[in-house]
């Protein structure tokens, strides 16, 4: 059994031994099949990897400017802790960008890991120079104000089609997205861990020009 210190040893471990595809398949021999987000939410660079506790945002589209058009988004970007993935659910706006530079840098700065919208984007590239981990649906130009406003936050959301609550352990890399329900984690954790190490033995013998289908009855893995 593996076991951490606090959770910045564990997003650290899961980043160096993990991957998307291994952790979704941890969920499923838990019975956990609807925890990956949709194919078009993805990384705005090819090597962003991102994972951490989620700290969920709403977004809402209006259609007139408003008084305060960021009180409430700035109120949730200024309550992340480190560790933290922002998860913004923007009902798959095409409207309005949720996320840019800005929202960004005083993530980082507060020691969040990274964010997730199920909407757009922009930024792009100062967001990659930054190497702050960012998956969106898009990108585009405009600004939220006279848009959308964030309605609520660190409460359950719907992001890329899966249900997200504060505290779940969202890992993002460039095939996609899973969340791991944190209370399940430490055995999709564990099962992933073995899956990996019997993917390595029968790469391996995979390589030595065995049969694939004497390797699968070995290991059990494909």
């Amino acid at each position: 059994m593996v076991s951490f210190e606090d959770d910045l040893e564990m997003f650290r471990f899961i980043k160096d031994k993990l991957y998307c595809a291994v952790l979704s398949d941890s969920l499923d021999q838990f019975g956990f099949y609807h925890q990956a987000m949709r194919a078009d939410i993805r990384p705005i660079y090819p090597e962003a990897v991102v994972v951490g506790r989620a700290m969920t945002v709403q977004s809402v589209d209006v259609y007139e400017r408003v008084e305060e058009p960021y009180e409430m988004e700035i109120e949730a970007v200024d309550s992340l802790l480190p560790g933290n993935v922002l998860v913004a659910s923007t009902g798959r706006s095409t409207c309005t960008c949720f996320w840019g530079e800005l929202l960004s840098t005083a993530a980082q700065a507060r020691g969040a890991f990274g964010a997730v919208v199920d909407g757009y984007t922009r930024d792009v590239r100062q967001i990659t120079e930054m190497q702050f981990p960012v998956f969106a649906a898009g990108m585009k130009p405009v600004d939220s104000n006279g848009r959308s406003v964030v309605s609520n936050y660190n409460c359950p959301v719907s992001c890329g089609d899966v249900v997200v609550r504060s505290g779940d352990i969202v890992f993002g890399d460039i095939d996609g997205i899973v969340v791991i329900p944190r209370q399940t984690e430490r055995e999709v954790i564990e099962w992933a861990l073995e899956k990996v190490e019997d993917e390595n033995k029968t790469r391996d013998e995979l390589k030595q020009g065995k049969r694939l289908r004497d390797v699968y009855e070995k290991y059990g893995v494909l």
